[in-house]
């Protein structure tokens, strides 16, 4: 007796099967696009992420206690070093600064006389006319009437500069955060806040790298062997959040004396040209750090890459169009291709299109094409 589900395990064994080949025994090989890899000098990269930070930052506070009288700039505008910023109420200290030239115009009068007066006892002295004592006691009054001149000139020069500190200047070039303070508030010395300055021309580019990445650069580009100082550094590019290629150009200048025993990681920082103000201090980028120096590099797409198990393979196609599977070893991405470290030597024919088609020992019919150097 035939089972009644006979039929239903027929239908799943014809789901299951796989499709038939389209191509039928005997027939072409299949095509498939081959080219040379692309052989050039290269340098490969490495990418951190980090922070920009200003390499000027200046909390601007009141330097004298006394009402503020008026604001001189727009919030977020751009500043000059010594631009006035703020006025703080003038009146009590141009009157503490007049009373001092004035006790200075008295103190000079009274060494004047007292000069004049010791003069005169020195030439009655020679002539026996005066005490010796005389004369000693009017040199000790010339002698301070000088120190409270030089005292006069000191509290002449201290009120000049409470006097001065009420118009707070910039001490900067840079760009001026929103007021903290408004107008007709009293303002405390040295405590009140009243706005922040950055510069943004140039900009610091802050980043860490791990230990071993560390001795690396070291070794291949001499950082943190004193030759990243300013203006004679390693070269970089950065690319802001949402770039798709970095456009930055920075100069690695600062490598920091020690590493992190949190972290495990060195603080290195790099100096960006920013003069269209674009940049702006707290942004993050990520940087790609070079990591090698140039050597002539063997570069495939990604696509010509195929998987077998934990191994990275590619496909050869001889002159006969038999092809052989050939073990790889990968780098890192440069200008959008994939870095051959091993397996191949740069004059082999390789399936860049169609791998899927290809088989090891079989054979195929290639299609010549040319790589471009570059596929960013």
């Amino acid at each position: 007796m035939r089972s009644r589900f006979a039929p239903l395990l027929l239908i799943a064994a014809a789901l299951l099967a796989p499709p038939a080949r389209a191509q039928a025994p005997g027939g072409p090989p299949p095509k498939v696009t081959v080219a040379k890899p692309v052989v050039r000098e290269i340098v490969e990269q490495d990418q951190y992420t980090g922070r920009f930070d200003p390499i000027e930052f200046v909390e601007v506070r009141a330097r004298v206690t006394g009402y503020l009288e008026k604001i001189n700039f727009m919030d977020g505008a751009t500043v000059k070093k010594g631009d006035i910023l703020f006025i703080i109420d003038r009146r009590p200290y141009k009157a503490a600064l007049e009373q001092a030239q004035a006790s200075l115009t008295s103190a000079k009068a009274r060494l004047a006389f007292s000069q004049t007066d010791l003069e005169r006892a020195q030439t009655l002295s020679r002539g026996g006319n005066i005490s010796e004592q005389v004369t000693d006691q009017r040199r000790q009054a010339s002698q301070t009437a000088q120190a409270d001149v030089d005292s006069a000139e000191a509290a002449l020069r201290n009120t000049q500069l409470n006097y001065d500190f009420t118009e707070v200047k910039s001490p900067i070039n840079g760009r001026i955060s929103q007021r903290l303070v408004t107008e007709g508030n009293i303002v405390i010395t040295d405590q009140t806040m009243l706005t922040t300055i950055v510069s943004l021309d140039p900009i610091y580019f802050g980043f860490t790298v791990d230990e071993k990445s560390f001795l690396k650069y070291q070794g291949s580009l001499g950082i943190g062997m004193g030759q990243t100082q300013r203006g004679k550094g390693v070269p970089i590019l950065i690319a802001l959040t949402g770039e798709a290629k970095p456009t930055r150009k920075g100069t690695l200048d600062f490598v920091d004396n020690r590493v992190d025993n949190a972290t495990g990681t060195v603080l290195l920082r790099a100096t960006v040209e920013n003069p269209d103000g674009f940049i702006k201090p707290g942004l993050f980028g990520i940087v790609a750090m070079p990591a090698t120096k140039p050597y002539q590099g063997i570069l495939l797409p990604d696509e010509a890459i195929a998987a077998n198990q934990d191994k990275r393979i590619v496909y050869v196609v001889a002159e006969d169009g038999t092809v052989s599977a050939r073990e790889v070893k990968l780098g890192p991405k440069v200008d959008g291709y994939r870095v051959i470290r091993e397996g191949l030597k740069g004059d082999e024919t390789v399936v860049v299109n169609g791998v899927v088609r290809a088989r090891p020992g079989a054979k195929v019919t290639p299609e010549k094409t040319d790589l471009p150097p570059s596929r960013t």
